[in-house]
């Protein structure tokens, strides 16, 4: 098998608009083939304030399946580690047999998940959208905002998050990297005012995105709530939305901001609610009109993990990256 580093990921693999490909071919996937995709396996480690999630997909056609273990353990940074690692590793589909150990620290799940919000504005959002608002200020609100540049014509952006130093941190590093215009927000409502993209990358507990700021012809992508307690909507605009779109909607049902929607009664529990696979392959409608308020909400899918994996290995192969080990 191949075993690649961190490193070497980061050169082979960089968020571009051939992952942004795979990872919308994957969604593709999702809504024509018969793929199997089991739920999430979550594990809770409440003593040290920590989480792992495995995730993975068989996608017929690709001759590999990755499994991906997904640590997140939030009080790492007092002890000076990284709050985010993990792993994937590729079979194959045929035999079984492992063919690549992916060393990346969760930075494939950082590509796939910046790819899938490309994706996500690519078909819902206005083909002109210009400006957006972005809700963190980590890793994934660097790269969402940067996912953006690769599928519309962003010239200008803003960040708001809980510590304004942080934003103000981030937005001068992305104006730099990125060549567009960043600022830092104070106030989210003043964020949101004027954007055409809204994206919010947070583990935010209780709602930061209110109903009452959002405008016609918004777009909103919602990342950050992959767990049964965290939400960054409110419900009400779960319900407005024309169309509200799900990456898995068994997952949204579970973990997303479905689940917050239906228990505060704005939502039905058997709401009829497209996949963005569906929306890709042209078997559900995207945006009905520029005045539209649309909303996809993402929770992570094990057949987005699968295709950045399956990329890894490719790009792997062109590039003679990585060291072979035999058992």
């Amino acid at each position: 098998m191949t075993i690649l580093t961190e490193a070497e990921l980061r050169r082979i693999v960089p968020l571009d608009a051939d992952a942004v490909a795979c990872v919308e071919d994957a969604f593709r996937a999702l809504a024509t083939q018969p793929v199997v995709m089991p739920p999430i396996l979550r594990l809770d480690v409440a003593e040290h304030n920590g989480e792992v999630d495995v995730k993975t997909a068989y996608v017929p056609g690709l001759d590999g399946f990755a499994i991906k273990i997904s640590p997140g353990f939030f009080d790492n940074p007092r002890l000076g580690l990284p709050s985010v690692n993990g792993l994937m590793v590729l079979l194959s589909a045929r035999t079984g047999l492992v063919e690549a150990l992916l060393l990346d620290n969760g930075y494939l799940t950082d590509v796939r998940t910046a790819a899938a919000g490309a994706v996500a504005a690519r078909h819902l959002s206005r083909p002109d959208s210009a400006v957006a608002a972005v809700f963190g200020a980590g890793v994934q609100a660097a790269l969402q905002l940067e996912a953006l540049t690769l599928v519309r014509p962003i010239r200008e952006a803003r960040l708001w998050a809980r510590r304004p130093d942080a934003a103000r941190a981030a937005a001068a590093a992305l104006g730099d990297r990125l060549g567009i215009a960043v600022r830092a927000e104070a106030d989210p409502r003043a964020a949101v005012a004027g954007a055409d993209i809204v994206v919010t990358t947070t583990p935010a507990a209780a709602p930061i995105l209110s109903a009452d700021w959002l405008a016609p012809g918004q777009h909103v992508t919602a990342m950050g709530s992959d767990a049964e307690h965290k939400n960054e909507l409110d419900p009400r605009i779960v319900a407005a939305a024309t169309p509200y779109v799900a990456d898995s909607l068994a997952q949204v049902r579970r973990l997303g901001e479905l689940r917050h929607a239906v228990a505060a009664g704005a939502v039905a529990a058997d709401a009829a609610v497209p996949e963005l696979g569906a929306v890709i392959a042209g078997l559900t409608p995207g945006r009905p009109s520029a005045a539209a308020i649309t909303v996809c909400d993402l929770t992570g899918t094990g057949v987005q993990d699968t295709a950045i994996a399956t990329l890894a290995r490719r790009r792997a192969a062109v590039a003679g990256a990585g060291t072979t080990f035999t058992t």
